[in-house]
């Protein structure tokens, strides 16, 4: 995909905040310091746009990036520092979960980990989140310059097993610094903002009669399911 123009929009703290223009969002859930920001930056041809930090916790926000007027790149905070407190932790976690389960022009997750090491327990437990809510789902394996290319088969087999990553799931290594997995993660993206203009075209050209025989099927009231404790 060619990047011309991308900017920063809004960095949101509530549903009250996201943009009202339903272009599709791609999110980026990660620990703090993975590199969520470097990727984010590397995928749209800019060194600063997506501020990247030395000091871990410092995204505290949902901070959205335009990307040619067609879609956003959701930065959501980084889990796992430990100096942020509990509270703060706590209420991050409410707004990404009630993000994730919402949002309805969310089209992708992006689980970004290090693929120099073994998974953390939050990024299993992310993982195995998102895969029980069936929620469309990339894991990106950051920092893949930072070990030697004879060893990449060898740490994307530990991550995938500890993750427990199935064969058809996407997964992607990536390195913001020598641009591994960029053209294969913007590929993949469109595919799903591709797919999901189509789903929306179909739902709204949906003829009167198909709509009525599926609320016939259903009833009369939609009774959605009762929220579950993450």
């Amino acid at each position: 995909m060619k990047v011309n123009n991308a900017e920063f929009i809004i960095s949101a703290v509530g549903p009250d905040q996201y943009p009202t223009d339903a272009l599709p969002e791609i999110a980026l859930a990660g620990r703090s310091n993975v590199g969520k920001s470097s990727l984010i930056n590397r995928m749209i041809n800019r060194k600063n746009l997506a501020r990247t930090s030395s000091t871990p916790g410092k995204t505290q926000h949902m901070n959205y990036y335009r990307v040619n007027e067609d879609m956003y790149f959701v930065d959501f905070p980084g889990y796992g520092y430990a100096k942020v407190s509990k509270t703060q932790r706590a209420s991050w976690g409410k707004m990404v979960e009630k993000y994730m389960a919402e949002r309805d022009t969310l089209k992708l997750i992006l689980l970004v980990v290090d693929l120099r090491h073994p998974p953390t327990g939050n990024d299993k437990m992310m993982f195995d989140w998102l895969k029980h809510y069936d929620l469309p789902l990339c894991v990106v394996a950051t920092k893949a310059d930072k070990i030697p290319k004879t060893r990449w088969p060898k740490h994307i087999k530990v991550m995938k097993q500890e993750l427990g990553v199935l064969p058809g799931d996407n997964f992607i290594p990536f390195s913001s610094e020598i641009g591994l997995g960029k053209d294969e993660l913007w590929a993949l993206i469109e595919n799903y903002s591709l797919q999901s203009a189509e789903e929306d075209a179909d739902e709204m050209s949906a003829p009167d009669d198909l709509n009525a025989q599926t609320e016939q099927i259903a009833g009369t009231e939609i009774v959605p399911e009762e929220e579950q404790e993450s």
